[in-house]
């Protein structure tokens, strides 16, 4: 099994899709790399070579941010915005839906499981 980037990344796919598995690299990206390499489409990631490996590291090293600084710039963003309480830093804070999706039915996912409040749904009907 390889390791890139501090991620080790599966050997039975082919470097393209493998490459995925790193933070911060997608399929557009993971294209650029093969393409610039020169490696082959149909090469899979048991495959490499040491000096490919190196190649690669080497390559993202140089061109992308990539795991732990992609993560911290993203919480960086969230954190500024909380300080200056915009509307999307408030959102983030209260761990509700930040992009304008609907919270009255759906939303599980951000607000986590159901609290039932005793009384509360059928009073006044």
């Amino acid at each position: 099994m390889a390791r890139i980037a501090g991620v080790n990344i599966p050997s039975e796919k082919r470097v393209e899709i493998a490459l995925r598995y790193i933070h911060g690299i997608g399929p557009a990206k993971s294209a650029q790399i093969c393409k610039a390499l020169k490696l082959k489409d149909t090469l899979r990631a048991k495959d490499l070579t040491d000096t490919d490996i190196v190649s690669i590291s080497n390559y993202i090293e140089q061109n992308f941010k990539v795991e732990g600084d992609v993560r911290r710039e993203v919480q960086m963003n969230i954190k500024r915005l909380q300080d200056l309480k915009v509307y999307r830093g408030v959102r983030h804070r209260m761990r509700l839906p930040v992009r304008g999706q609907r919270t009255q039915t759906n939303a599980r996912t951000r607000k986590g499981k159901r609290v039932v409040v005793a009384g509360s749904a059928s009073k006044g009907k």
